[in-house]
């Protein structure tokens, strides 16, 4: 017992011997330690950074594997004014037709607002050649404008006389709204088939010239009606309808300079104003709708002018005329 606790003396002697002897280690600053770490926080946000860069860039880049890059969709002004996602080709798209409801507003305000339809005279585009024959369209709603044209064929002596054999109606937008073969009432005489376009064979299908008659009077009921000489229609069709609910392109007073007589030929109007040519042929009664309404719409200002001046709105008080020189006498 003597001799351990002896051994463990002389170990703790050795034991401060060498650490006496021992230079101390210098103790770190905390500065260092604190400008260490603050060196090293922007080096690891630098490199996640990058880490972040390089992984988007092979994500937008169309050449890496398993990732295709959609494009930009584009800022540019288009006739369909890009409002809804997927626009109809003419008209307002649906979003925005909701929103027009919910405040009021009708379709042919929006469009005729935003110019749609009339941009490259996209209402007479040959994606929609028209429906011969299909009666009543179920996919359009109608508004306050429509526009008609008719085909006729010759009856009575020599054919001169014209009776109803196709009708057509389209929308302010130029869509097909109702089309139809009649069936006249009298002999025919001559079909007129290099102009009209309607052959005995179209017959087989076509409707009843009282079944037709009623529906176009439906269709025109309280509505504005554009047309090339409207009259003419509204005769064959033995319908009458207000003068004041009328827009006749025939009729306007800017059209008359192309006219080459009493009134302009529909065609020389849509070359002249529209530049297109129709009627080079066969006649399409849709077709000619579809013109007079776009020539009506692009200069819808003028006709409204003009058709103040000729129906003056009798429920606006007029100003009353002052007696001039005249003075009421007293009574006594």
């Amino acid at each position: 017992m003597v001799e351990l606790s002896s051994n463990w003396k002389k170990l703790q002697a050795k034991i401060k011997a060498e650490s006496a002897s021992k230079p101390a280690a210098p103790k770190r600053k905390a500065d260092d330690s604190i400008a260490g770490q603050t060196k090293e926080v922007p080096r690891k946000k630098q490199k996640q950074q990058q880490d972040q860069r390089l992984k988007l860039s092979k994500q937008s880049d169309p050449s890496s594997k398993g990732v295709e890059s959609k494009p930009k969709p584009s800022m540019g002004n288009t006739q369909s004014s890009k409002i809804d996602p997927i626009p109809p080709k003419h008209g307002v798209s649906p979003s925005l037709a909701v929103w027009a409801a919910d405040n009021d507003i009708s379709p042919e305000s929006i469009a005729e607002a935003y110019g749609l339809g009339l941009q490259a005279n996209s209402l007479l585009s040959t994606d929609n050649p028209g429906r011969p024959n299909e009666g009543l369209a179920l996919d359009v709603q109608i508004g306050k404008y429509v526009a008609i044209d008719c085909e006729m064929v010759g009856v009575g002596e020599g054919g001169y006389d014209d009776a109803l054999a196709r009708v057509s109606v389209v929308d302010f937008h130029g869509k097909q709204v109702y089309d139809s073969f009649v069936k006249p009432r009298e002999r025919v005489v001559d079909w007129r088939t290099h102009v009209s376009g309607v052959a005995p064979k179209h017959m087989a299908k076509a409707r009843t010239f009282d079944e037709v008659q009623a529906q176009i009077a439906e269709l025109l009921k309280g509505r504005i009606v554009v047309g090339h000489d409207v009259k003419h229609d509204l005769r064959v069709l033995e319908l009458d309808h207000p003068g004041k609910m009328i827009r006749d392109t025939a009729k306007f007073s800017g059209f008359r300079k192309y006219a080459n007589g009493p009134k302009p030929a529909l065609r020389v109007l849509a070359r002249e104003l529209l530049g297109v040519e129709i009627q080079t042929g066969q006649h399409s009664s849709i077709e000619d709708a579809r013109v007079s309404m776009l020539l009506f719409r692009k200069h819808k200002p003028a006709f409204d002018v003009e058709h103040a001046n000729r129906y003056p709105d009798e429920s606006k008080p007029q100003p009353k005329k002052a007696n001039k020189g005249k003075k009421t006498k007293k009574r006594s």
